[in-house]
This record gives C-alpha cells, structure tokens and sequence, in this order.
C-alpha cells in the first residue's frame, strides 16, 4: 500500500482554513473530514459515501463541497458501511503459525 496522501478539499482561498476540510488518502480509501469528524469516504466497492449533517453551517458547506448530490446516510448506517471498509483495508490479518 502506498504511503497515506493528505490535501484539502473545497474553496477556502486561504490556507489558513485548510486544515478545516481534510482529505486523506489510503490507498484506494478517501477518507474526507470537516474539522476533525470524518464526513464522507470513497472506496472502490461503496463509491462516494456521506453523513448526515448534525453539526452546523459550516458543515454543510463542507459537505456541499464534496459532493451535492450524493445520498447522505444517517450515522448509523454511515458508519455500518466504514465498519466495512475498515475491516476490508485496514485490519490486520494475522497470519497462523
């Protein structure tokens, strides 16, 4: 796997907001973050995948920012659908002796 990539997603002109609007990327995963609460998250196998805003304004623009017209899923199911990913490209596996 390459090594994690990390920029900024959405139309702050100046980079002081920059460290608002995260995107991280590894491997094949995106993983989009609005402050310091991941938001969204793209993998091959789910596509483009959103949260419900719960937070405010800014959020929202965020959110915008990534995507319009994306579904946006209530957290239970967004975070069902990362549990996923996660388990698929990020959790170990062991090998027996």
């Amino acid at each position: 796997m390459t090594m994690p990539k990390i920029s900024n997603y959405g139309q702050y002109s100046s980079g002081n907001y920059g460290a608002h609007t995260l995107l991280i990327e590894v491997g094949p995963v995106d993983l989009y973050f609005s402050y310091q609460t991941m938001v969204a998250f793209r993998s091959p196998q789910t596509g483009l995948v959103m949260t419900t805003n719960y937070w405010g304004q800014t959020t929202g623009k965020h959110l915008n920012w990534i995507s319009r017209t994306a579904p946006r899923l209530q957290s239970d199911e967004f975070e069902a659908k990362w549990r996923d990913v996660q388990t698929r490209y990020f959790e170990s596996k062991e090998v027996s002796a």
